[in-house]
Parts: C-alpha cells; structure tokens; sequence
C-alpha cells in the first residue's frame, strides 16, 4: 500500500518536487496541491481530508513578506480558510504532517505545531540566523529521545543525520519558561552538532543560525506534527553527503524520516 501524501504549493514554493522524490522512495504516493487561489484551499482542504500524510517543503512562500512563513501561515491557521480547519482537524485526529524550513516557520506561526487552543506559542518563534545571512550548508544533526512519529529507529546505533540547511530566518528562540517546558516534554526532536555527534553548544558553523540549546527540529505534544529547519529530503543517498559515501557511514539519510512518517501513516 502506498499512502497518499499531499505536499502544499504555495506562491514561493521551491522544495516541493523535492519532497515527491523522497515520499516516492520511502514508499509513498505523493501529490502536489496548488493552494494559492481560494478555489485551490478549498480544493487543497479536500485532500488533505483524504491524505494519510502532508507536508508543507521549503521555498520562499509569497517572498517571505512580513517574515518567513507569516503570510503562508495566515492561510494555514484553524479559522482563517478551508485549509486552515481541515489541518487542524487532520492534526486533531493523529494524523502526520511535517513542515520543511519555510513549512516550519508557517507551521510554527500558525500555532499547528507548538500552538495551544489554536494560537501560536506566544514564547516561541523563528529568528533571522546570528550571522546576519543566508545560510547554505551541510550540518550534523543529533537525533533525540521523543514521540515524534517521523524519528527513525535507531538501527545499527546511528544517532545522527547530516543534512543541507538553506535559510536566513532559522534561529529557534523561546522565552525560558516555555523553553524549559520543551525541553521536559520530549518536544526537540534534533539538535546541531559537531561531525562527531557531540552538541554543536551553539557554536558556529556547527549552529548555522544561532538557535537556542541547539534546537534545529520540534514536535508537538502528540508527535504528529515534525517541523525542521534543514532539509532531510535533499540527503536521500549516502554519495549525496560531503565526501560521498564515505563521509556519511555514520550518519542516517533524510529518507530515514520519510519512511518513518509513512510508516505511521499506514497505520493512521
């Protein structure tokens, strides 16, 4: 069986077809919905009603005005369009949906990810990187414990997955009560770190951007929503990495999220 995966397109979308391969190798059926008219969020609630799997890729979302993400999440937020309430029942009723750097920063904004009562987490939120620019680069990423649906099994002992960051607003940034409490739910899922799975501790290059405690992924309570800054589905193959195949035999390939969260969606 292979699930149906609806990947959203927005004015500014790039990563999209991106996202058709890596669900397409995991074992999925994918397909790309068109949801910048109101006709196409109508059309757009329509399947994900019928999705086993969504996902919001990357890109630059209607150029990223008034913050990256923020228009993208105006569309998506529970009440504001057709799209909007068919997430959040989606969401409501376990189904997996993951959001790819400008699909975080939406998911993030339009309270679907860290949310409470339909409202984004006031304390937490996506700032420009530290640098001051645009960051295209490959990191380490250090798997942690959490219920997040899309985090592998840890086979052979990996606990780490290399991946390309692209992003100029992807510093993670929370008030530290609401940090802290992220931290004792289980909700960071990855974390920045040196080559040799030690914590980046928010040095850089090895923190791209800046976040605090190294975040790079997050999850919801329920870990049925994933958003990350990097890009899992561009590091498919190990010969993908730097160095090829040799400079990624301790590391998982972002397809390894992919057929985690299909996994789950056969059961959903």
């Amino acid at each position: 069986m292979r699930p149906l995966v609806v990947v959203l397109h927005m004015p500014g979308t790039n990563r999209d077809h991106d996202v058709v391969a890596a669900v397409e190798r995991a074992g999925g059926r994918a397909e790309i919905v068109l949801a910048a008219s109101e006709e196409g969020l109508q059309e757009a609630a329509r399947r994900v009603a019928q999705a086993a799997m969504v996902v919001l890729p990357g890109g630059f979302t209607y150029g990223d005005a008034l913050g990256a993400g923020a228009l993208w999440a105006s569309k998506i937020a529970a009440g504001r369009s057709p799209l909007g309430d068919a997430l959040a029942r989606f969401v409501e009723g376990g189904g997996p949906l993951l959001g790819v750097c400008n699909g975080f920063q939406a998911l993030l904004r339009a309270g679907l990810l860290l949310g409470r009562r339909g409202a984004a987490l006031p304390g937490a939120t996506l700032l420009g990187n530290t640098s001051g620019r645009f960051e295209s680069r490959w990191v380490t990423l250090k798997l942690e414990r959490s219920p997040c649906v899309f985090l592998p099994a840890r086979a052979d002992g990996d606990a780490t997955l290399r991946s390309p960051v692209a992003h100029a607003e992807g510093r993670f940034f929370a008030q530290p009560a609401d940090l802290l409490e992220l931290e004792a739910s289980g909700a960071v899922v990855l974390r920045y770190a040196r080559p040799d799975g030690a914590l980046a501790e928010g040095r850089y290059p090895h923190n791209p951007n800046g976040s605090l405690n190294d975040i790079a992924g997050v999850c919801n309570p329920a870990g049925n929503v994933f958003g990350l800054m990097p890009h899992p589905e561009n590091h498919l193959d190990l010969a993908q990495a730097p160095r090829g195949v040799a400079g990624a035999r301790s590391s998982l390939t972002g397809l390894r999220l992919f057929e985690a969260g299909l996994g789950y969606a056969r059961q959903f």
